[in-house]
This record gives C-alpha cells, structure tokens and sequence, in this order.
C-alpha cells in the first residue's frame, strides 16, 4: 500500500468517524451509507483537493453530498 492510499484511508476514516459521531450512528451504519452513496470513492477520487485542506474536510465533504442528494 502506497502513502496516498493510506492518507485516503485515513481521510474515510475522519469522515466516517465524524459523521458518526454528529448523526448518532455507528461506525458501521456510516460506512455502510457511504458505500451505497459512493461516498467513500469520492473521498478517494477528491484526495488531490482534499488533502491540501484540515483533515476534517472529509467530513463536510461526505456531509454535502449526502445532503444534496436528500433534496
């Protein structure tokens, strides 16, 4: 495993243990919502953008999109 997939890994990790904690969900239910969502390859995909920010940018990132596909 390279450095980027790890950093990647870490930045699901943030975002899913974020969204946990703010939603009152477990982890697991969280990973689940961002697999169905796509969340946790557009975390991946957004990495280039991603890792120039505070780490907890993951999570809003995971945050706003589940939000805009709720409307």
């Amino acid at each position: 495993m390279t450095q980027i997939e790890r950093d990647e890994n870490l930045m699901l990790v943030v975002a899913v243990e974020e969204y946990s904690n703010k939603y009152n969900l477990t982890p697991q239910d969280t990973l689940t919502l961002f697999m169905q969502n796509n969340i946790h390859n557009l975390i991946r995909k957004n990495y280039g953008a991603l890792h120039t920010q505070n780490l907890d940018e993951s999570f809003y990132f995971a945050e706003d999109i589940l939000a805009r596909k709720q409307k």
